[in-house]
């Protein structure tokens, strides 16, 4: 019996295949616990039709990440720091802080999307990344500088 997967079922394949099973196991496990459906024409033209929306939603949303990071790369931070010898800072750079002030420049970015490149110990320019799309990684500069 050839079955389409709704879901991922580990070994045997990933949504949208298109597998062919024995018929016990589709009437009794895929098919009553909602991880496939038959795979006829009907089903099959509606899977295609899902397909298309779901890739166009998927270029939608890459071509958005893509604008935003246009706007990322454009900005510069700078974050205000105090210092002791030798111009070490106390503390350091937190994401939360870079959050904050790529908010004050009207980019709405998550903290957890923000990752340093390199640690921040002294006064000084550090590169700092956005994950926005599994495919799209923006850099912009931060500024460090003493209180």
């Amino acid at each position: 019996m050839k079955v389409i997967l709704s879901q991922n079922v580990p070994s045997l394949g990933g949504i949208g295949d298109i597998v062919k099973v024995k018929d016990g196991y589709a009437r009794n496990f895929l098919l009553p616990r909602g991880l496939g459906v038959l795979a006829n024409e009907r089903n099959k033209s509606e899977l295609d039709h899902q397909l298309r929306v779901l890739e166009k939603r998927k270029n939608e949303v890459l071509l958005e990440a893509k604008k935003l990071a246009a706007n990322i790369e454009k900005t510069s931070v700078t974050v205000t720091k105090q210092v002791g010898e030798e111009e070490k800072i106390f503390g350091s750079v937190t994401t939360a802080e870079l959050e904050e002030l790529l908010v004050a420049e009207g980019l709405k970015i998550s903290k957890k999307d923000i990752s340093m490149t390199e640690e921040v110990k002294k006064v000084g320019v550090y590169t700092a990344e956005v994950k926005l799309h599994p495919e799209v990684v923006a850099k912009f500069k931060v500024w460090v500088v003493a209180q």
